[in-house]
């Protein structure tokens, strides 16, 4: 297979996504620091770039956070050649083989919230090269974790308020509201 690279700006300026024609990992992995990818021989590749700051895997892409000295005009022609060049030797982005399927917890409402989160909100937010994930729901307020290119976005809290809030509110009436966990 003829692996290409193509790169879509995010929301985030600190971040870029790097697009593969091939899936990469069910699911996500974030790798937010150099010390986090030791598990991962991809990421662990992508940290010993001085201008890489932080490392995001989903589906078909791979989201680089890069450090504020770094302008993308220098070095994302250098990244968009490594990924190429790691997906095509197949590097492994996990050394452990995670489950597929996702398994969702708790009471009926919670298994309704992640479910909504799942379907409705993941993909969207993928598209942006971030990731989603469901923390708790207690006194109707939905805590969730953003990872990737939605973590300190400047038009996530918008994201959050305006969209996720919103749609969970519209379709489980016990939900207050929708906080962000702080990492």
């Amino acid at each position: 297979m003829n692996i290409n690279v193509y790169t879509e700006l995010t929301p985030n300026p600190a971040t870029m996504k790097f697009m593969v024609n091939k899936l990469l990992i069910n699911g996500s992995e974030d790798f937010a620091t150099k010390e986090s990818a030791e598990s991962s021989p991809f990421a662990k590749e992508l940290f010993k770039f001085n201008f890489v700051n932080g490392v995001f895997f989903a589906s078909n892409f791979v989201t680089i956070t890069k450090t504020d000295d770094a302008a993308w005009s220098d070095i994302e022609a250098i990244l968009k050649e490594f990924v190429k060049g790691a997906v095509e030797s197949e590097l492994k982005i996990k050394d452990t083989v995670s489950e597929d399927q996702p398994n969702f917890e708790g009471n009926d409402i919670e298994v309704k919230i992640q479910q909504i989160l799942h379907d409705y909100v993941r993909p969207a937010v993928e598209q942006d090269g971030g990731a989603i994930s469901y923390k708790s729901f207690e006194e109707g307020i939905v805590t969730v974790e953003l990872r990737g290119s939605c973590s300190g976005c400047p038009s996530s809290t918008i994201t959050l308020k305006s969209g996720i809030q919103n749609l969970l509110q519209r379709m489980v009436p016990e939900v207050k509201e929708v906080v962000s966990h702080a990492m």
